[in-house]
């Protein structure tokens, strides 16, 4: 039970958690991963070698410690975390182990003085109650997961039925269930959490669907990271005909049911989810506007399929921003790095519109700089991170 005086203690840890949460978190990872190797393959280990994760972590905990008397505030963040966790099968017995490293964290970083037996207590009620909070709302979804038609709980087995080079970099795989039922319909912009085994380890990733629903197969599109394990493995090792295990769609970066004519903006393997979402909105007569930004011509994927619904579909306009060209490629419309005079140009004549972007960080941050200064409402922008969320300040 978290008490009055246990609120006090964390909103006073405030200030603490400001100037050295990174460094607390990064400690928390270390000794988790040590203490509970177990649990590792949960994790991907690129995002702790970058620092993603920790940052992603500091900031939760942060918004947690401020927001400790009005948990609503909290809305948004907490559903992320829910939904990567179920993307990833996250089970109860996870949290006390994760709650064990975090206590044992902040008395080794924070020291003795600081992190006295009654902060020890009062952190330790307060993840308590993030922790029911997160179980509860996680075996919710892995329940309507379960009773679903076409869905199930935990580990799936899928074939590979197609594998075909989209670009340079980017590789779709079609999957079908091995069983041969049909599959729960996941709505336009979900991923799905996927697990393989790499080198003997087993490893879990989540990809976005790059197709719309159908009942019968999954797709996701992957490009391959540089020094990236489980999309190396899946370009190099995985052809049709293996097996991977799939679990259920999650995540709540979808396309939502509106009139007003929608923008999707991408960079980089960005695009996937926003092919789902366009998939259904060529279903409706609202208008599209579909822009996309690349390096160069031999790592734009999709291009052909776009081109080719835009000449079907006069609702939609497409257009292409790359940072390099040449006389010899297919050519954009625009070329450097997309900015706010491109986008002045390409988006509807009306702001009020529904906007969702994704791609590297970078370039959501300034596009949803570029957004607000053109007048879109705030309200009408929607995003998602492929990595661990972040603040696009």
């Amino acid at each position: 039970m978290l008490s009055t005086e246990h609120k006090a203690i964390i909103t006073a840890t405030v200030p603490i958690l400001e100037q050295g949460g990174e460094a607390l978190t990064r400690h928390f990872y270390l000794t988790l991963f040590k203490d509970h190797p177990e649990v590792k393959h949960l994790f991907n280990q690129a995002n702790q070698n970058d620092g993603n994760q920790q940052r992603a972590l500091a900031n939760a905990v942060l918004m947690y410690a401020k927001n400790i008397e009005k948990l609503e505030q909290l809305g948004p963040l907490v559903n992320t975390i829910i939904n990567k966790h179920v993307s990833l099968q996250i089970q109860p017995e996870h949290y006390p182990l994760v709650g064990a490293s975090l206590l044992k964290a902040i008395r080794e970083v924070l020291g003795a003085e600081v992190a006295t037996d009654a902060v020890i207590d009062a952190w330790g009620a307060a993840y308590g109650q993030l922790a029911q909070i997160l179980i509860g709302a996680e075996e919710s979804i892995y329940a309507q997961n379960e009773q679903a038609e076409g869905g199930w709980r935990g580990a799936r087995s899928f074939v590979v039925v197609v594998k075909t080079p989209e670009s340079d970099e980017i590789t779709t795989f079609i999957l079908e269930p091995a069983d041969g039922e049909k599959v729960v319909m996941h709505q336009p912009g979900q991923y799905i959490g996927l697990e393989v085994e790499v080198n003997g380890g087993k490893h879990r990733r989540q990809y976005s669907l790059s197709a719309a629903a159908n009942g019968v197969s999954y797709q996701i599109s992957v490009k391959r990271e540089p020094g990236g394990l489980v999309s190396n493995f899946l370009h190099d090792s995985v052809n049709v005909g293996d097996t991977i295990d799939l679990f259920p769609p999650s995540g709540d970066f979808v396309l939502a049911d509106s009139d007003k004519p929608l923008v999707l903006i991408s960079g980089g393997v960005g695009i996937t989810p926003t092919l789902a979402m366009l998939t259904k909105a060529l279903t409706t007569n609202r208008p599209i506007h579909f822009i996309h930004a690349a390096r160069h011509a031999n790592v734009h994927a999709f291009r052909d399929h776009i081109d080719a619904l835009a000449a079907r579909h006069p609702q939609l306009q497409r257009f292409y921003c790359y940072e390099t060209t040449d006389a010899d490629s297919p050519q954009p419309h625009a070329t450097g790095y997309l900015n706010t005079e491109h986008l002045s140009q390409w988006l509807p004549e009306s702001r009020d519109l529904d906007a969702y972007f994704l791609g590297p960080t970078p370039f959501m941050k300034a596009i949803k700089s570029h957004l607000a200064s053109l007048g879109v409402p705030q309200s009408q922008t929607y995003y998602e991170f492929f990595g661990p969320a972040e603040a696009l300040a």
